[in-house]
């Protein structure tokens, strides 16, 4: 795996697999600001489809599939990305495609496409497990960008305007900073000569971080969610962690890996499901990004069993906090942690993502090693302090339920 620098400073990693037929190609452009509306870069990403100077939405979904061409741009807390796949031998043909789409998009269609977007959403939010998440990430990310779902995207969808497309279409193009990373069967000569056609001449200036690190929870806090439909309850705890390169992180991805991510022998797993049959799905979460983060327990359950619930998450919490964990089940966490992470290379696709993902936030395109060392010499006292550092602090609660057992918990 190598790095190189285009002309204009974009940043490109090569890494060549050999004997693969399918090229990967992912190009990240860092958001460094927040959006003045909600939803203005979700917007953006769905009418880059909708048809270029060149092309026009119909020509370029069977370009795609003529091809086996596949594109897509989804937009993420700190970052939008674009994702490319494509046989060997085409990659001169998608990434002419992806640079028309980048470059010449007319943005049309958008009171259509805004429409369309209000109505998918509105039906996400039909689920109660995607409204409590949302209430969840609403609560421990209050006033802040990561807080915003789809309810915020629905309410100020109507207020963007073509200007405001405009706009951040064209710090896309010649403001933000942007790197791309490939893995494949590839002549790195050919390849760069080809990032320079079809990328050498898009611009990036060195912005300045203008948005807010996640603030820490001032008290413990507590929303509700009545859906009198409910069959099950969707309960959603959590601690504000800290950013991707906190020194914690390896720490904090083995609790993760002990208390609810390793599936049948997690903790959370064998206590509350196995031992006393209270989930449908229990689990944990651990989210690192550029502001912050936050660690998450979740439980879907039956209502009445809300209480029982948030004490065996309790019980859970504080026993990581004040007990040792056994050489044997520390061993174990961090062969699942690391056995886990090879999945993340496994496809071009999949190491393109990684490797381009690591170089955009900050950390290099070489991280990843050096997350498997770090996680291997954590030790069980640094795993207990780690724990207290952050599961002693202020929590988040969202618990969506019948209001009849809303109430039997004493959470109304």
């Amino acid at each position: 795996m190598e790095k190189y620098t285009l002309k204009n400073g974009i940043k490109a990693i090569i890494k060549q697999n050999n004997n693969t037929p399918r090229i990967a190609l992912v190009l990240y452009s860092k958001i460094d600001k927040d959006e003045n509306k909600s939803g203005l870069y979700y917007l953006l990403t769905q009418l880059l489809f909708k048809g270029t100077k060149n092309r026009t939405a119909e020509q370029i979904v069977n370009e795609f599939d003529e091809n086996a061409i596949d594109i897509t741009i989804e937009k993420k807390y700190d970052y939008i990305r674009f994702k490319l796949l494509c046989l060997n031998e085409d990659i001169n043909h998608a990434l002419e495609i992806l640079n028309d789409i980048m470059e010449n998009s007319t943005l049309e269609d958008i009171e259509k496409e805004v429409k369309k977007i209000k109505g998918e959403f509105e039906s996400d939010l039909d689920s109660a497990k995607t409204r409590a998440q949302e209430g969840y990430y609403r609560l421990i990310f209050k006033n802040h960008p990561y807080g915003v779902g789809r309810k915020e995207i629905i309410e100020q969808l109507d207020t963007i305007t073509k200007e405001d497309l405009v706009a951040v279409y064209n710090e896309l193009k010649y403001v933000t900073q942007k790197n791309i990373s490939i893995a494949g069967d590839i002549e790195k000569d050919a390849m760069i000569a080809l990032l320079e056609k079809y990328f050498g001449h898009l611009k990036i200036e060195q912005t300045v971080q203008e948005r807010a690190e996640v603030a820490l929870l001032e008290e413990d806090i507590i929303t509700t969610i009545k859906k009198e439909d409910a069959n099950q309850a969707q309960i959603y705890k959590g601690w504000i962690t800290p950013n991707v390169f906190s020194k914690d992180y390896p720490a904090i991805i083995l609790l993760n890996t002990i208390l609810g991510a390793s599936g049948l022998s997690s903790r959370l797993f064998l206590e509350l499901r196995e031992k006393q049959g209270l989930a449908y799905t229990v689990r944990s979460i651990s989210e690192s990004y550029i502001l912050g983060g936050c660690f998450t327990v979740y439980i879907a359950t039956e209502p009445k069993n809300i209480r029982t619930s948030l004490d065996g998450f309790n019980k859970e919490i504080n026993k990581i906090m004040t007990e040792v964990i056994s050489e044997k089940e520390l061993n174990d966490a961090k062969n699942s942690a690391i056995g886990r992470r090879q999945f993340y290379t496994e496809t071009n696709l999949l190491e393109a993502t990684l490797n381009g993902n690591y170089e955009c936030v900050g950390l290099g395109y070489d991280f990843e090693e050096n997350l498997i060392k770090s996680i291997n010499s954590v030790t069980k006292e640094e795993l207990i302090e780690t724990a207290k550092r952050y599961f002693s602090g202020k929590s988040a609660l969202c618990v969506l339920a019948p209001e009849k057992y809303l109430k039997e918990a004493d959470l109304l």
